[in-house]
């Protein structure tokens, strides 16, 4: 997915050190698109938000896991807050990620597991864009923890949403499908990059 981008900047930077004649080509889009491709053959790999729609059909190797915050603008009644209820957004105009982001199914699944139906105000696949709206007082954002660290302090302010609904990203792969040589270099690159995915 676009947001990705961040956390994947390392294991890009030494594949490239290690595989210096591979050329690495990078699709982004949301991760239920990113799914599809990996399933259909369209990607051999793909880095996607967990968990996946059919994890019968893809080996799955977790990397990263970070809490999602609720993103508000500064100055505002949010910012006494120590952390944010699912149901205190119940009446909240939210941006969120558009519909083919994992993410973005998950927390409707949260909000219609304690009745909530969210008031969507804009849907974006562009976190920067999200915040932006954040602070033009459009509503509120939830974000993954480490996206709310490259926000402006200064305007926005963000709280964990209480919730065990965390932003968990994991490389997959079709069971059963051929690696290309490239493609397992890749996955040990990453193995190496998080030793705590290898053998999951």
């Amino acid at each position: 997915p676009p947001m990705v981008g961040m956390i994947m900047a390392g294991p890009i930077a030494r594949f490239r050190t290690q595989y210096p004649g591979i050329e690495l080509k990078i699709s982004e889009f949301g991760g239920l698109t990113m799914q599809q491709a990996v399933q259909n053959g369209d990607l051999d790999l793909a880095i996607t938000a967990l968990p996946v729609e059919d994890e019968s059909a893809f080996v799955i190797q977790p990397v990263v896991s970070h809490p999602l915050c609720v993103v508000a603008p500064k100055a505002g009644p949010w910012e006494a807050c120590d952390k944010v209820e699912p149901q205190d957004l119940a009446d909240v105009p939210l941006l969120i990620y558009n519909e083919d982001f994992s993410l973005s199914r998950q927390l409707m699944q949260l909000f219609s597991s304690i009745g909530i139906t969210p008031r969507i105000a804009v849907r974006s696949g562009q976190w920067d864009f999200l915040a932006a709206m954040v602070q033009a007082r459009m509503g509120l954002a939830i974000l993954p923890e480490p996206i709310c660290s490259r926000l402006d302090h200064d305007a926005l302010i963000w709280r964990p949403l209480n919730s065990a609904l965390c932003w968990t990203l994991g490389m997959i792969w079709r069971e059963g499908g051929y690696l290309s040589h490239s493609t397992q270099a890749w996955i040990r690159c990453c193995q190496d990059y998080w030793p705590n995915t290898a053998g999951q």
